[in-house]
């Protein structure tokens, strides 16, 4: 390949390439908010009612309702509660408090130990046939004598 010159064009011709410098590191600019280092925090656990976090209908629910990467992170909370671990806060914080899957106390983040039941609301975002499984699981079987 050549550079490209002044006159005659070529199909294998590049425009010139910058000789400048890059800036001193001493030069402070601004970064998007996401080059940013997220803050760490400590979840605290507390007690909860549902599922436990490894059992599979968390991630067959769950995710359809609030993405992968949200379980994944609420996931990522209770296991760096249960062993008192602090982590960077999870990218995906806001979601999982709008859906009340975990709590703000203060400064304070309040992991459940136990992966809530869905609610009406969200049984009714459920595609039908995820929604017919859920009540298969969730509704307790009747004893008949």
């Amino acid at each position: 390949m050549t550079a490209a010159m002044s006159g005659n064009l070529h199909r294998l011709d590049r425009p010139p390439e910058s000789v400048d410098a890059a800036p001193a590191p001493d030069i402070v600019r601004s970064s998007r908010v996401t080059t940013l280092p997220r803050p760490w925090i400590s979840p605290k656990l507390v007690p909860g009612e549902g599922f436990a976090p490894d059992h599979p209908s968390v991630r067959r629910f769950w995710i359809a309702l609030a993405g992968p990467a949200a379980i994944a992170d609420l996931l990522r909370l209770i296991a760096a509660a249960r062993t008192g671990r602090s982590i960077r806060r999870p990218i995906g914080l806001p979601l999982l408090l709008c859906e009340r899957l975990v709590r703000r106390d203060g400064d304070q983040i309040l992991v459940p130990d136990r992966i809530p039941l869905l609610s009406p609301d969200n049984q009714r975002r459920l595609h039908p046939s995820l929604k017919a499984e859920y009540r298969r699981i969730a509704t307790p079987p009747s004893t008949a004598r």
